[in-house]
């Protein structure tokens, strides 16, 4: 089967499920979504999935694009990438609150972290989800109705998986100062700029 056939099958797919979703979820009066991720193809994909989904969809790819796009209209969903290349998806995150504290805001990123999701959720998440996430998380996570909860990890974390979480938790309490947190870490500040910039481990 060829990559175009796959793609096309998928969307047929989310079109078929989003079918389905539409006839039980009710967005509401406001089905805005903001979605912000400098990962161009996630974005589209996802950005049309959600279409399908009834959502009415507006993109970002940077921080300033997002904080922008916040300022002239706060949507009433969002789902906001943490690493972008301009900065920290939180900053968005911050400038949605400051003009509507309704939106139901979806932290996505592909460095997972409990520190950053702990940051997230006290400026106004109501939920985190780790990439790769397909559609329909993205859309289970943005109806997700009050008192719902995820689900908790079957397997607990590796050594070196509690390390990051710790060396994640020290970096937010420092509000991502590296200098700072490499001094309270007792840890080189190249050798934590090296740990920052990976994945995080299993």
């Amino acid at each position: 089967m060829t990559q175009d056939s796959l793609h096309q099958e998928q969307q047929a797919k989310d079109v078929a499920s989003s079918e389905d979703l539409n006839d039980t979820i009710d967005l509401g009066v406001d089905p805005t979504l903001l979605i912000v991720d400098d990962d161009l193809p996630f974005l589209r994909r996802l950005g049309r999935a959600m279409e399908s989904r009834g959502f009415k969809v507006d993109m970002a790819s940077s921080v300033a694009e997002g904080i922008a796009k916040s300022t002239e209209a706060a949507p009433k969903y969002a789902v906001v990438d943490l690493r972008l290349g301009d900065g920290n998806g939180l900053d968005v995150i911050a400038a949605i609150r400051e003009r509507r504290d309704d939106t139901r805001i979806i932290v996505l990123t592909g460095y997972g972290n409990i520190a950053t999701a702990v940051t997230a959720v006290k400026l106004g998440a109501v939920d985190y989800l780790s990439k790769p996430a397909d559609a329909d998380d993205v859309f289970n996570a943005l109806t997700q109705r009050a008192g719902e909860k995820a689900d908790v990890p079957e397997n607990p974390m590796s050594a070196d998986r509690v390390r990051w979480e710790h060396i994640q938790r020290v970096y937010e309490a420092c509000e991502r100062n590296v200098s700072e947190t490499a001094r309270r870490l007792n840890m080189h500040r190249r050798t934590l700029q090296r740990i920052l910039a990976k994945r995080a481990p299993k």
